[in-house]
């Protein structure tokens, strides 16, 4: 049985006194949830966050990383970095990354492989555009990319990474795919995965949904059979709303 995952990507939101003030808030709330409780925070939060999460069911992780593990790579950070500071996750190959910072598959792969091999868990983001999904590349755009990222993963570690399937056209846009399509390209993603390892290793992945997601829908997106969990945008910043979720 998968154990799914509430997950929040605040982006480039909040000072390190509101991410604090936003754990301490929320530990009693989601305390006896059945789900892994995760947000992804900017990294000058992390430290503290980490601190403040401590002793609660609350992980905390970083939202990009490098795959050198040293170097002359101005503004980056490695997976060292943040497990020095208690960090369990980051988010790879999110979209936003992709888009204005030039991520690609080979970097995903890159980073996937570095993150595994440090004993952080990858939450690794694949999603079509409108253009993409309009001219019925859905299913093409995931496969490569999701073939891509898993390149020369051993079986062995894949049940360790968490797949965010992201439509780009619904990521902060109000708009969200809807529960059954969404759910239909995530098993399609798990089909993908079979063909790369096998039956039980797919089935042992954990793979969310993103796009939109808010109280008003989770309930629904989670009550799909393939669906494991939510990475959420906006509606993970406000502390009401994220227990909502967390407690669908």
């Amino acid at each position: 049985m998968r154990k799914p995952i509430i997950a929040g990507n605040w982006k480039m939101h909040k000072s390190i006194k509101e991410g604090v003030a936003f754990v301490e808030a929320i530990k009693p709330d989601v305390a006896n949830t059945d789900v892994e409780v995760l947000i992804c925070a900017p990294y000058t939060l992390l430290q503290n966050m980490v601190e403040a999460a401590k002793g609660s069911n609350i992980k905390i992780g970083a939202q990009n990383m490098h795959f050198e593990d040293k170097g002359a790579f101005t503004g980056e950070v490695t997976a060292d970095m943040l497990l020095e500071i208690g960090v369990t996750h980051v988010i790879i190959g999110h979209s936003e990354r992709r888009q204005y910072y030039g991520e690609t598959d080979q970097t995903v792969n890159l980073k996937t492989k570095k993150a595994l091999a440090k004993g952080l868990v990858p939450v690794v983001c694949v999603g079509e555009t409108l253009e993409q999904r309009e001219a019925g590349e859905t299913k093409d755009v995931c496969k490569t990319q999701i073939v891509n990222a898993f390149e020369g993963i051993d079986a062995k570690d894949v049940p360790t990474i968490v797949v965010a399937y992201e439509p780009i056209w619904a990521i902060g846009t109000g708009k969200t795919a809807s529960s059954q399509d969404a759910n239909d390209v995530i098993a399609y993603i798990r089909e993908v995965l079979k063909d790369l390892y096998t039956d039980a290793v797919s089935e042992e992945v954990r793979i969310q949904y993103g796009g939109s997601v808010k109280p008003a829908n989770v309930e629904e997106i989670m009550n799909e059979s393939d669906i494991d969990g939510a990475l959420v945008g906006g509606a993970s910043l406000l502390e009401a709303d994220f227990v909502q979720l967390v407690n669908f």
